[in-house]
């Protein structure tokens, strides 16, 4: 019985021996280069308060950059995944839309999930908590302050007259709605209030850029009733004019918003609020 011929291409040669198929693939293809390791260090703040006598340090991971994300935060999870699984930080939706993984990357803070990893092996990233904020545990601050006085403007919607709540729609116009663009999209991350020098002396009194921005937004909803009563909660020497225009809120949002302008504008309607007042007394 006569065996067929394996046929014989630039790739393979197949050759059936006792009803076995073998396939010998070229060797060009079996002697196929590894790339070069890209090794990035992380220099990472670190401090555990349920080790007794632990204190604040930066401790140092080594990443390949071949086998990672591009984010600072798919280092931060190679490194809990792989290497220590005490490294503690926030992290939820990785698209920039949680705020969760706000945190300070080389010295200015930022989302980790939106921060590309700075491809220079001879320089290492290095990475804090957001600063002037108490710490948790390794890179998670205490949010506890920032999100009281958020509760503290009521962000929500205020109508005078009830009535009528949850039986109609309450309509705006499109001109009125457009005017809380660049408002709306606060994710709360803090990291605009964080960076604020005011902030950081003044923190238990002064709202900060997030939360003023944010009362800024409902201030101006045509929608609400209650703007005269929102500005005369800011009327003390702390909550809003403690703000001295350094623009380090505006240049720090990673969602390119501007709360300074925001805060400016509060300025504006606090000085008409207060001129009627002074009018009508």
């Amino acid at each position: 019985m006569s065996i067929p011929c394996g046929a014989l291409t630039r790739n393979a040669l197949a050759i059936r021996n006792s009803g076995i198929l073998v396939m010998v693939r070229n060797a060009q293809t079996l002697t196929s280069t590894a790339p070069e390791p890209r090794i990035k260090k992380f220099q990472i703040y670190r401090w555990d308060p349920d080790t007794a006598g632990d204190k604040p340090r930066m401790q140092t991971y080594d990443v390949d950059l071949n086998t990672c994300g591009p984010m600072v935060l798919d280092a931060l999870i190679k490194i809990k995944n792989e290497m220590d699984p005490t490294l503690t930080f926030r992290r939820s939706c990785r698209e920039g839309i949680c705020g969760s993984c706000a945190m300070n990357i080389n010295g200015g803070n930022t989302l980790a999930c939106l921060n590309k990893i700075d491809s220079n092996t001879n320089k290492a990233t290095k990475i804090y908590p957001l600063p002037h904020m108490y710490v948790v545990k390794d890179l998670v601050p205490d949010m506890s302050n920032f999100y009281a006085q958020y509760k503290s403007i009521e962000p929500y919607l205020k109508k005078k007259d009830e009535t009528q709540e949850g039986k109609d729609q309450y309509y705006q116009s499109v001109e009125d709605r457009q005017k809380l663009d660049g408002l709306y999209e606060c994710i709360l991350c803090a990291c605009c209030s964080t960076s604020c020098p005011s902030y950081w002396w003044n923190g238990d009194k002064y709202l900060g850029p997030a939360v003023l921005m944010q009362a800024y937004r409902w201030m101006i909803d045509s929608r609400d009733d209650f703007t005269e009563e929102r500005l005369s909660k800011l009327q003390d020497p702390f909550s809003l004019y403690r703000c001295h225009t350094i623009m380090n809120c505006t240049k720090s949002c990673p969602k390119g918003l501007n709360p300074a302008k925001a805060i400016a504008e509060i300025k504006k309607m606090m000085a008409i609020y207060q001129e009627k007042k002074a009018v009508a007394s």
